[in-house]
């Protein structure tokens, strides 16, 4: 499995900023979600099982779960880039220092408080990574993988992923709750509009991956504005 080169040209210096703050906050939000108690996103109630179950922190079990699904790119054939490799280590380092900055929430409108500010800043996240155009996280190049080897649709594969995660993570000790039921419902539209906002040159995020298969995902829109997002690799992790 080979690395796709880091792109070079205009506005490289822009993009790289973009990715890694996208990263931090990513982490950030992840964090705040723990911190609200009101249930996590899909694979954060993974990472909080495996967590519980470990003893590790949920930084590092994060860490471990992105390198063991980037290994799962190799059978599939995918191409990691430098997005890929960061969105591994840069999410649950940022995911630790911000649970060790912020105390526990008490009250359930402070909760609330703290899980919407989650969820919106996850998309914030979300639209700044991707948007820098340096390949999708690990999770999320598995799914667009597995879609195109398979030829089942990205609503099918991700449903399928996401699922498995959730009701594993569960068993083991992970958060359900009304923050799991807001992150599905509102991600999309919020990534959505921030690819917008944070787009280089107009574009909302063009093929990085370099895994050659980007016409294939972009061929089948699932419903997707695609004045915003052409289906590539990157759009496609985007809920449907």
């Amino acid at each position: 499995m080979s690395i796709t080169p880091v792109p070079r040209g205009a506005h490289l210096t822009r993009r790289l900023i973009q990715l890694y703050v996208g990263l931090a906050l990513y982490g950030a939000s992840s964090a705040l979600l723990v911190r609200a108690g009101l249930g996590l996103e899909p694979w954060g109630v993974l990472h909080q099982g495996l967590a519980e179950r470990t003893g590790l922190s949920i930084g590092v079990v994060s860490i471990i779960v992105g390198a063991a699904v980037l290994l799962l790119w190799i059978p599939i054939r995918q191409r990691p880039g430098l997005g890929t490799v960061s969105n591994v280590f840069a999410i649950g380092i940022a995911m630790d220092g911000t649970l060790a900055l912020v105390p526990d929430v008490h009250g359930l409108a402070a909760q609330i408080a703290v899980m919407v500010a989650g969820v919106v800043v996850n998309g914030v996240a979300t639209g700044l990574y991707i948007a820098a155009q340096f390949g999708p996280g690990p999770r999320d190049g598995l799914m667009t993988g597995l879609h195109l080897r398979t030829g089942r649709s990205i609503r099918l594969v991700r449903t399928l992923i996401e699922v498995a995660v959730v009701v594993t993570g569960f068993v083991l000790g992970g958060s359900l709750g009304a923050g799991t039921v807001l992150y599905a419902l509102g991600i999309g539209p919020l990534a959505q509009f921030f690819l917008r906002f944070f787009a280089i040159d107009g574009k909302p995020a063009a093929a990085a991956a370099g895994s050659g298969d980007e016409a294939a995902v972009a061929s089948e829109s699932d419903g997707v504005d695609t004045t915003v997002t052409a289906r590539t690799t990157e759009q496609a992790i985007l809920p449907q």
